[in-house]
């Protein structure tokens, strides 16, 4: 169970049904990461963690701007000169959403990896 690709589909399934907010459990590190990121590109609203004494749980706002977001399966590994490949393959235009990417320095937007000039691997694309 890739507890990434149940986050991405929970969220998914719940805009195309035009829910206010989901439910994503169960919550891990990565999950976390993943959310805030995309929460920093203005695509999902608040996220609150709630721990109920087992793996915990995230409860995230919805606006309806999500036209489609998944996990990346399997995970490239992307150098720096190879991100735009990547970019072409899984988002619909040049200026139009995001890739997110596990690097070294830590989970982060493709735009951020380039500035950074490191690669990683390819987890997710939201737009």
């Amino acid at each position: 169970m890739d507890t990434l690709v149940n986050a991405l589909n929970t969220i998914l399934i719940h805009e195309e049904r035009r829910k206010k907010e989901c439910i994503i459990c169960p919550a891990s590190n990565l999950v976390g990461r993943v959310l805030r990121l995309i929460q920093s590109k203005g695509y999902i609203g608040e996220i609150e963690f709630i721990n109920d004494g087992r793996m915990g749980k995230f409860r995230v706002q919805l606006f309806g701007r999500i036209n489609d977001c998944k996990a990346v399966k399997p995970r490239y590994s992307v150098k720096v000169k190879n991100i735009e490949k990547y970019e072409k393959r899984f988002l619909p235009s040049r200026d139009m959403g995001t890739l997110i990417m596990s690097t070294p320095n830590g989970v982060m937007t493709h735009v951020d990896a380039k500035e950074q000039n490191v690669g990683g691997r390819v987890l997710a694309y939201v737009f």
